[in-house]
Protein backbone atom coordinates (compact mmCIF):
# COMPACT_ATOMS: atom_id res chain seq x y z
CA UNK A 1 0.00 0.00 0.00
CA UNK A 2 1.40 3.37 -1.01
CA UNK A 3 1.58 6.00 1.69
CA UNK A 4 1.91 9.75 1.49
CA UNK A 5 3.81 11.94 3.90
CA UNK A 6 1.40 14.88 3.53
CA UNK A 7 -1.87 13.02 4.06
CA UNK A 8 -2.91 12.73 0.41
CA UNK A 9 -5.16 9.76 -0.37
CA UNK A 10 -2.88 7.69 -2.62
CA UNK A 11 -5.65 5.17 -3.40
CA UNK A 12 -7.80 7.78 -5.14
CA UNK A 13 -4.96 9.55 -6.95
CA UNK A 14 -5.07 9.29 -10.77
CA UNK A 15 -1.26 8.87 -10.76
CA UNK A 16 -1.43 5.85 -8.45
CA UNK A 17 -0.15 3.44 -11.13
CA UNK A 18 2.93 5.54 -11.99
CA UNK A 19 3.81 6.88 -8.54
CA UNK A 20 5.79 4.79 -6.10
CA UNK A 21 4.46 6.74 -3.11
CA UNK A 22 6.34 9.42 -1.22
CA UNK A 23 6.78 7.46 2.01
CA UNK A 24 8.26 4.48 0.17
CA UNK A 25 10.46 6.70 -2.05
CA UNK A 26 11.72 8.94 0.79
CA UNK A 27 9.81 11.90 -0.64
CA UNK A 28 10.82 11.34 -4.28
CA UNK A 29 7.66 9.85 -5.86
CA UNK A 30 8.70 10.71 -9.43
CA UNK A 31 12.47 10.84 -8.93
CA UNK A 32 12.83 14.44 -7.73
CA UNK A 33 12.56 15.45 -4.07
CA UNK A 34 9.00 16.64 -3.39
CA UNK A 35 9.00 20.03 -1.65
CA UNK A 36 5.80 19.09 0.19
CA UNK A 37 7.35 15.90 1.57
CA UNK A 38 10.47 17.88 2.48
CA UNK A 39 8.36 20.34 4.50
CA UNK A 40 6.39 17.55 6.21
CA UNK A 41 9.63 15.87 7.29
CA UNK A 42 10.09 18.93 9.51
CA UNK A 43 6.46 19.74 10.36
CA UNK A 44 3.03 20.34 8.88
CA UNK A 45 3.40 23.96 10.00
CA UNK A 46 6.44 24.35 7.73
CA UNK A 47 4.30 23.32 4.74
CA UNK A 48 1.47 25.65 5.77
CA UNK A 49 3.91 28.56 6.01
CA UNK A 50 5.40 27.83 2.58
CA UNK A 51 1.97 27.57 0.98
CA UNK A 52 0.81 30.84 2.58
CA UNK A 53 4.03 32.57 1.46
CA UNK A 54 3.55 31.41 -2.13
CA UNK A 55 -0.13 32.47 -2.17
CA UNK A 56 0.85 35.89 -0.81
CA UNK A 57 3.54 36.31 -3.46
CA UNK A 58 1.18 35.35 -6.31
CA UNK A 59 -1.37 37.87 -5.02
CA UNK A 60 1.26 40.62 -4.68
CA UNK A 61 1.87 40.43 -8.45
CA UNK A 62 -1.45 42.28 -8.98
CA UNK A 63 -2.00 40.79 -12.42
CA UNK A 64 -4.90 42.42 -14.26
CA UNK A 65 -7.92 40.16 -14.75
CA UNK A 66 -6.55 37.44 -12.41
CA UNK A 67 -8.62 36.65 -9.35
CA UNK A 68 -7.03 36.50 -5.94
CA UNK A 69 -5.29 33.18 -5.30
CA UNK A 70 -6.92 31.39 -2.37
CA UNK A 71 -5.82 27.78 -2.86
CA UNK A 72 -2.88 25.84 -4.26
CA UNK A 73 -2.84 22.15 -5.13
CA UNK A 74 0.01 19.67 -5.46
CA UNK A 75 0.59 19.13 -9.18
CA UNK A 76 3.11 16.96 -10.97
CA UNK A 77 5.30 19.00 -13.28
CA UNK A 78 4.34 17.01 -16.36
CA UNK A 79 0.82 18.47 -16.06
CA UNK A 80 1.90 22.12 -15.74
CA UNK A 81 5.19 22.25 -17.65
CA UNK A 82 4.06 23.99 -20.82
CA UNK A 83 6.19 24.92 -23.78
CA UNK A 84 6.66 28.62 -24.50
CA UNK A 85 7.94 30.24 -27.68
CA UNK A 86 10.60 32.89 -27.07
CA UNK A 87 10.84 36.00 -29.28
CA UNK A 88 13.67 34.33 -31.25
CA UNK A 89 11.40 31.38 -32.05
CA UNK A 90 13.10 28.96 -29.64
CA UNK A 91 10.70 26.74 -27.67
CA UNK A 92 11.46 26.22 -23.98
CA UNK A 93 10.01 24.73 -20.81
CA UNK A 94 10.82 26.21 -17.41
CA UNK A 95 9.62 23.49 -15.03
CA UNK A 96 10.65 19.90 -14.35
CA UNK A 97 8.21 17.16 -15.38
CA UNK A 98 9.18 15.01 -12.38
CA UNK A 99 8.89 17.60 -9.61
CA UNK A 100 5.81 18.41 -7.57
CA UNK A 101 4.65 22.04 -7.68
CA UNK A 102 1.98 24.00 -5.87
CA UNK A 103 -0.36 25.48 -8.42
CA UNK A 104 -3.81 26.26 -9.69
CA UNK A 105 -5.71 27.34 -12.77
CA UNK A 106 -7.66 30.59 -12.60
CA UNK A 107 -10.10 31.85 -15.20
CA UNK A 108 -8.97 35.13 -16.77
CA UNK A 109 -11.72 37.68 -16.12
CA UNK A 110 -13.62 38.84 -19.22
CA UNK A 111 -11.88 36.26 -21.41
CA UNK A 112 -11.98 32.65 -22.54
CA UNK A 113 -8.35 32.26 -21.47
CA UNK A 114 -6.94 30.99 -18.17
CA UNK A 115 -4.03 31.78 -15.92
CA UNK A 116 -1.91 28.85 -14.81
CA UNK A 117 0.19 29.36 -11.71
CA UNK A 118 2.87 27.05 -10.37
CA UNK A 119 5.60 27.38 -7.76
CA UNK A 120 8.19 25.38 -5.93
CA UNK A 121 10.25 26.50 -2.96
CA UNK A 122 12.44 28.73 -5.18
CA UNK A 123 10.49 30.00 -8.21
CA UNK A 124 7.01 30.98 -9.28
CA UNK A 125 5.54 30.97 -12.76
CA UNK A 126 2.41 32.55 -14.21
CA UNK A 127 1.23 31.75 -17.70
CA UNK A 128 -1.82 32.54 -19.76
CA UNK A 129 -3.37 30.07 -22.20
CA UNK A 130 -6.49 28.85 -23.92
CA UNK A 131 -8.33 25.72 -22.85
CA UNK A 132 -6.07 22.64 -22.55
CA UNK A 133 -2.91 24.78 -22.48
CA UNK A 134 -3.16 25.85 -26.12
CA UNK A 135 -1.26 29.01 -27.15
CA UNK A 136 0.57 29.32 -23.81
CA UNK A 137 2.21 32.64 -23.07
CA UNK A 138 4.67 33.15 -20.23
CA UNK A 139 3.62 36.09 -18.06
CA UNK A 140 6.07 35.86 -15.15
CA UNK A 141 8.87 33.52 -14.12
CA UNK A 142 10.76 34.76 -11.11
CA UNK A 143 12.54 33.83 -7.94
CA UNK A 144 10.45 33.80 -4.77
CA UNK A 145 11.23 36.50 -2.24
CA UNK A 146 13.23 35.27 0.73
Amino acid sequence: MKKSLCGADCKSCPMNSTCCGCAESCGKPFGEKCMIAKCFEESEEKFTQLKERIIEEFNSLNINDMDKVTELFALRGVFVNMEYTLPNGEKVKFLNDNKIYLGNQLKKNNSDRCYGIAADEKYLLVSEYEQDGIDAELIIYKQLKK
